[in-house]
């Protein structure tokens, strides 16, 4: 249940982030409610795993799902590039959070 939490955490700190850049580009009351719900949610799913996986490991990955879907989420609907050294590094990235969830 605590990995469960952990990835639904990260999935809503890439809702946060990309609610961030939505609201660089309209500023509303709506774009920054919605801002602080999606953190709010995963900040709370991220304490709720922390009780069963180490700080270090779960704020790790929490960073990692985030740092991956928001370069995702970039490149697929704000024309951010996607040359092969980004692609890489974001591997890289993903690969480290898959890692550190099999030495877990």
């Amino acid at each position: 249940m605590a990995w469960f939490a952990l990835i639904l955490a990260g999935m809503f700190e890439i809702v946060g982030v990309s609610l961030i850049n939505q609201f660089n580009l309209k500023r509303n009351w709506y774009s920054l409610a919605f801002i602080v719900l999606g953190f709010g949610v995963s900040f709370f799913l991220l304490s709720f795993s922390m009780k069963t996986i180490p700080m270090g490991t779960a704020y790790a990955i929490w960073t990692g799902i985030g740092t991956v879907g928001s370069a995702i989420i970039g490149i697929m609907f704000y024309g951010e590039s996607n040359d092969w050294k980004r692609m890489l590094f974001i591997a890289m990235v993903l690969g480290s959070v898959i890692g550190l969830k099999l030495v877990s």
